[in-house]
């Protein structure tokens, strides 16, 4: 190889990775420049992350499990549906999905009350009211969960707020011995020792609060769906198996 069609290679890769450093910088700029404009009207809440849409000048950012899309200069902000015409997908759906998986994910297994199907096929996180009348129907329901292959992980959200009896109900579940047998005794109606220690509780309730959830139970998908409400069994274990709420 000629020493002149070497140095044409290397003039090649040195703008080529001059333009991918000057690409990232910009994203970089637009960025902070996002997060500096939403840090003014939402001071309280941390953005997550900040990353490119398919839509030029258009970015999607998560503040937890929460999705909005914001214009490069931080201008304007759509909260709301956004969709592909052609595809006919709905990018913000799916965005909102993926956060909320996320978010499940940060919150970890030792965070929660887990009930494990021997034969695993799919997991559901299920924000539970310990004295809502479907949350108890559905955990009657939890050895057919169960057996449909179907692991159930528990997470916190007394609706009636923190320090209410249904609260510390959910705090004794947690500081209990036995999670599990605490969890079934108290939706059974049965008087649990009252106890306190470090838990999660209050975080389940703000991560709730910020999905949205406004009642229980509120079953997050492992895909990152969210159905509100009971969902029998045998209905649950197709959805998973469609991978859809629907």
């Amino acid at each position: 190889m000629t020493d002149s069609r070497i140095f044409s290679r290397s003039i090649t890769a040195t703008l080529g990775l001059g333009l991918l450093i000057a690409c990232v910088g910009a994203l970089a700029d637009e960025a902070a420049t996002i997060r500096g404009a939403l840090a003014k009207i939402i001071p309280d809440h941390k953005v997550t992350s900040v990353r490119p849409t398919p839509i030029d000048g258009l970015f999607q950012v998560d503040v937890g499990p929460q999705v909005m899309f914001v214009t490069g200069d931080g201008r304007y902000l759509i909260d709301g549906a956004v969709i592909d015409l052609k595809t006919r997908e709905d990018i913000s759906a799916k965005a909102e999905a993926d956060a909320r998986r996320r978010a499940m994910e940060s919150v970890g297994e030792d965070n929660m009350v887990v009930f494990a199907s021997p034969t695993p096929k799919h997991q559901v996180t299920v924000f539970t009211d310990i004295d809502c009348g479907y949350c108890r129907k559905l955990h009657s329901q939890i050895a057919d969960y169960e057996s449909e292959g179907i692991t159930v992980r528990y997470m916190f959200y007394p609706r009636s707020g923190i320090d209410s009896p249904s609260y510390k109900k959910a705090v004794s579940v947690w500081c209990a011995d036995d999670q599990r047998t605490a969890m079934t005794e108290a939706k059974n109606g049965k008087p649990i020792p009252e106890k306190t220690c470090s838990n999660p509780v209050k975080r389940h309730m703000e991560l709730g609060e910020m999905m949205g959830i406004r009642g229980t139970p509120a079953i997050v998908l492992e895909n990152g769906d969210m159905v509100p409400g009971y969902v029998e069994p045998k209905r649950l274990a197709l959805l998973l198996e469609n991978g859809a709420s629907n």
